[in-house]
């Protein structure tokens, strides 16, 4: 903040000559005192020395100094002038000024005469004084803001005319030290014209304030101070006051950009942190938003576009991290159901079109109803035209049906973006305490990224995506944590995410108890090291799916994951012509070294079902290797089933299925592909019959033979070793389960034979 030497500032004496004190407003052509009847120089008054008499002789009598007396931001100037009444009416005397803009202009608009004092004694000597400076500091009686460039200043003497004063030589004083702390590296918005009073524009100031502050903190006073546009502040600041702004105004602190300044700005969290997003989002110079640890209460849920009115799409990595939010339990946060009729058609399989009330259907709504699978969202809807666009195809729904629609309220919703990619969520908690669900996704977008989080308790969902922004989504280290704990498995309607895009990594995370901890559409997928819990105390108790995968070729991995007391559900639900046509079927997915574990269940469980919902589907490409499966408390039958309640596998039709490798603990059936099995013909036949039913995964047939081999010489019926040719038929039986080892003689032995249910190329 400059200081000016007063020297610089001081009009000169009296007795230099009065042609540079004009009767007027000191501007230039206005007349002057040098040779006026009623003004006169003094040479020796016994209180001023040297001073100026004069008589009043008009209403208001102006003495202003010609010169220009700078007016520099964040200045403050003391005009001052000892009086006193010599004889005649008493006046008043007060301190006045002209405010003046570059080339001569008038700034109008502005205080320029101040409290008048009245003189009511003779001789007796009163000083008159009053501040000029551009911000509303306290004892500051002309504030004029950033706009003069400079001023004359003097004195006016009003009241009744004919009185004669003496009045000693004006004085013009630089006071800023005493309202401009430098000492403490601080500069004040006031101090550049900010008002404070909530409806005055101070951006302006604080934009003048920053520019000058060459590395000091930028101090905002107690006061509420509306920013009427964007503003950038390139200085570290300090808020005491508030901050108000439009919802569409940004304001980027980019030397403290974390939620705490943040706060401190507008003293309102959930309003701190969409700023906070909203100056992320617009070149503020940091690609991430700490939250320092702060706990945002929040009773409504933040609709992140809102919150950057500017953009609806995002493509630049942006991080929000180390934080928590804490949802406040209020009606914003209850669920919107709307009951409508509509018509689908698969010829346009995501659309419903003639749809009633359209417009009462938010988007982001969940659709349950006939047809529908599984996780199934608006992700657009066309008002004019009564139509709704689905996050997925619906199976078995043509024609005109009644709908529901459910819209959850979430913490975090991006779904106003059109687009959104890199935005990563980090070591932050979100305590949704069944109060409201986590986060729901763009329509469309890449590598959405949530690692070292804390879902605590969703209402109804974690994360959803209702269109295809989660490609790419990577879901690390992060534990998820149902609010339907202490529910039997089969009553719990919460589900951790769903996908419906592609190349998913959901890595080192643990899922506790809900309905299912994920409904994954589309391919390209790897789940590594996971653990997902979902079990109950009952004793005898239902498990449902852990995992949802909802295309027949998911080309995925499943990897090194604990997979407690549910099973992995695999169905083609998210299609609109369910049956089998040109397409390929369920296969491309691998299963190895994992753990697999049950406790207290009916011996019917089974921790891998596959569910076609149309005919004629077969494998074509499945690896279960390596895995541990493990009941605790009781056994089960086996670890594999095809649920064939709508259709059922074409076994026939199995090819690359590999089942090797596996440890099994307290199950009755073990089954393995290829499998290998000990047969023993005790008398002599020519067709030995080798039964291979349970062994086989998934209902399979016996297709192929790879190898016989004979454990012992093969013997005829006189017990004669002999070396008969043999072929072998194989899908015999009613189950075609069993292998014909057809022999050009009747012998009997012993042997190794082991069949397949594929064909393995």
């Amino acid at each position: 903040m400059p200081i000016i030497d007063s020297a610089d500032l001081m009009p000169p004496p009296f007795a230099d000559g009065l042609d540079v004190y004009s009767s007027g407003d000191g501007t230039p052509g206005d007349a002057t005192y040098a040779g006026a009847a009623n003004a006169a120089v003094v040479p020796a008054d016994q209180d001023f020395g040297s001073c100026l008499e004069m008589l009043k002789t008009d209403t208001v009598q102006k003495l202003r100094y010609t010169g220009e007396t700078p007016l520099l931001p964040g200045c403050y100037l003391r005009i001052s002038a000892r009086v006193k009444a010599i004889s005649g009416n008493l006046p008043s005397v007060r301190i006045a000024g002209w405010a003046g803009a570059a080339g001569g202009a008038h700034v109008t608009g502005l205080t320029e005469v101040t409290t008048a004092s009245k003189l009511d004694t003779y001789g007796k000597v009163v000083t008159i004084e009053a501040i000029v400076g551009t911000g509303a500091r306290n004892g500051v009686e002309l504030i004029w803001g950033m706009q003069p460039d400079y001023g004359h200043f003097g004195l006016d003497l009003t009241g009744a005319n004919g009185g004669l004063l003496r009045i000693e030589n004006l004085k013009i004083e630089d006071v800023s030290a005493q309202f401009v702390r430098e000492m403490l590296n601080v500069v004040d918005v006031k101090d550049f014209g900010a008002i404070g009073d909530g409806a005055a524009d101070d951006a302006p100031a604080f934009l003048a304030a920053d520019q000058v502050a060459d590395g000091r903190r930028v101090l905002v006073p107690d006061g509420v101070f509306r920013l009427a546009q964007s503003v950038t502040l390139n200085s570290r600041v300090e808020f005491r006051g508030r901050i108000e702004m439009p919802t569409d105004a940004i304001l980027a602190l980019t030397k403290n950009f974390d939620l705490p300044s943040y706060i401190d700005a507008f003293k309102d969290e959930a309003l701190a942190f969409r700023k906070a997003f909203q100056a992320l989002f617009n070149n503020v110079d940091h690609d991430s938003l700490d939250l320092c640890g702060r706990r945002i209460d929040v009773d409504a849920p933040i609709d992140m576009q809102a919150a950057v009115s500017n953009k609806t799409s995002w493509a630049v990595r942006r991080v929000i991290r180390n934080g928590q939010f804490n949802v406040v339990a209020s009606p914003a946060w209850n669920t919107i159901t709307v009951s409508s009729q509509a018509r689908y058609s698969i010829s346009d399989k995501l659309r419903l079109t003639n749809v009633v009330n359209v417009a009462n259907i938010p988007v982001g709504s969940l659709v349950t109803g006939k047809g529908v699978g599984r996780e199934v969202y608006v992700k657009d809807r066309n008002i004019g035209a009564a139509t709704l666009t689905l996050s997925q195809p619906l199976h078995d729904a043509a024609g005109t049906n009644v709908y529901q629609f459910q819209r959850f309220q979430y913490l975090l919703d991006f779904s106003g973006f059109s687009s959104l990619s890199k935005l990563e969520l980090s070591d932050i908690e979100f305590q949704l305490d069944g109060k409201a669900s986590g986060i729901m996704l763009a329509p469309d977008g890449l590598t959405f990224h949530l690692r070292d989080c804390f879902l605590t308790k969703p209402k109804d969902r974690g994360i959803t995506s209702i269109g295809r922004g989660c490609q790419g989504m990577l879901i690390d280290r992060c534990n998820w944590v149902s609010s339907e704990q202490s529910l039997a498995a089969e009553d719990r309607v919460t589900i951790g995410m769903n996908t419906n895009a592609n190349d998913n990594k959901i890595r080192d995370n643990r899922f506790v108890k809900f309905r299912h901890f994920a409904v994954m559409n589309g391919s390209g997928h790897i789940f590594v090291g996971n653990h997902w819990f979902h079990g109950d105390t009952r004793n005898n108790g239902l498990r449902l799916a852990g995992l949802v995968l909802t295309q027949p070729n998911v080309k995925t991995q499943i990897t090194g994951n604990y997979i407690d007391n549910n099973y992995i559900e695999w169905t083609n639900e998210h299609d609109a012509e369910p049956e089998h046509n040109s397409e390929l079927s369920f296969g491309g997915l691998t299963v190895t070294g994992n753990i697999f574990t049950v406790n207290d269940v009916s011996p019917w469980f089974n921790w891998f079902v596959i569910k076609p919902f149309g005919p004629g589907h077969y494998i074509q490409g499945l690896n279960i290797s390596g895995n541990v499966f493990k009941a605790i408390n009781g056994s089960i039958t086996r670890v594999d089933k095809v649920d064939e309640s709508l259709a059922p596998l074409d076994a026939s039709r199995h090819r690359n299925i590999v089942v090797e490798g596996n440890t099994f603990n307290s199950i009755d059936q073990i089954i393995s592909n290829p499998v290998t099995l000990p047969f023993e013909q005790e008398t002599a036949s020519d067709r030995w019959t080798v039964d291979f039913a349970g062994y086989l995964p998934f209902s399979g047939e016996c297709r192929t033979v790879q190898s016989v081999v004979l454990r012992n010489p093969i013997r005829n019926a006189s017990n004669v070793k002999v070396f008969p040719g043999h072929y072998v038929e194989t899908q015999m039986g009613t189950l075609r389960t069993k292998v014909h080892l057809n022999w050009s003689q009747a012998v009997k032995g012993k042997a190794w034979v082991t069949a397949r249910a594929d064909n393995p190329t």
